[in-house]
């Protein structure tokens, strides 16, 4: 994963919310980020930078939680272990945006508006019109307000509707706008590499096993998030299937370390003084 640092503490600060953690103190931040080596006066930067591009928040001092401007992106990042029960059947059709008209030189809008489009499985069939099957639950409309919710408030969004009765050729070349020989590997290879590490994780040192779980448990949800959640037979649904609960499994192994994790540090800090 990148060890820029400000992706990784707001990584970390996202993974303990998962956690239940509604924020996390500076010191813990500084411990978790020394296994990946990053020094402590470049978490600070990156904590202070944060905090100045809206990215933060600071609920009480020396402590830091996300931001309401992160919430979005957070909530979808959240809707991983729900993945299966967003897929409908599909019947043919496919859910569009074309955004020929939109405008292209704010540069932080058309970044949020690309990252929204991955996350929703969106792919670019012609210049300016953008497709995914019409498979996930609540159609058009969901994917209006959820593409809505992912960009900066007066973004232009571009036409949101369905599209159907396109030529065999067209569905043809529609549906190879994914990877799906790519994504099948990836299920299959991915479940194999997560299965292994929960066997041997017992035997692993505390702070190796946080960082590893970390970094693994990391780069698999990010893959489910930017899943295009493509219908059978487009890909293999099964192995999807599979992928997805052993990530649920591993989250659920991960979070227990590193709540040894955090607990050996915030017992390791330093206590105040009593009075005399």
């Amino acid at each position: 994963m990148s060890t820029d640092p400000r992706s990784l503490v707001l990584s970390l600060i996202l993974g303990a919310e998962a956690r239940g953690d509604a924020a996390l103190g500076v010191r813990e931040l500084i411990a978790a980020c020394a296994l990946f080596d990053l020094p402590e006066n470049n978490v600070r930067v990156a904590l202070a930078r944060a905090v100045a591009a809206g990215q933060l928040s600071t609920p009480r001092r020396g402590a830091y939680a996300l931001s309401a401007q992160s919430r979005p992106l957070a909530d979808e990042v959240g809707r991983w272990r729900s993945l299966e029960d967003q897929i409908v059947e599909w019947r043919g059709d496919w859910l569009a945006v074309h955004v020929g008209a939109t405008g292209r030189s704010d540069r932080p809008a058309l970044r949020a508006r690309e990252r929204a489009f991955g996350i929703l499985g969106l792919a670019e069939f012609e210049r300016g019109l953008h497709l995914r099957p019409d498979n996930l639950a609540g159609g058009v409309a969901s994917l209006r307000e959820r593409l809505a919710h992912l960009v900066p408030q007066g973004t232009e969004l571009g036409t949101v509707f369905v599209l159907g009765g396109l030529a065999a050729a067209d569905a043809q070349r529609a549906a190879a706008l994914w990877d799906a020989a790519a994504l099948n590997a990836h299920y299959r290879d991915g479940t194999v590499r997560l299965s292994a590490w929960l066997e041997g994780a017992r035997a692993l040192p505390l702070e190796r096993a946080a960082r590893e779980s970390f970094e693994l448990g990391h780069a698999a949800i990010r893959s489910l998030v930017f899943d295009p959640l493509l219908p059978a037979p487009l890909v293999d649904a099964a192995a999807r299937s599979r992928f997805i609960k052993t990530v649920a499994r591993f989250d659920d192994a991960g979070k227990a370390v590193w709540q040894r994790f955090l607990k050996r540090v915030r017992s390791a800090a330093p206590q105040p003084a009593l009075a005399s």
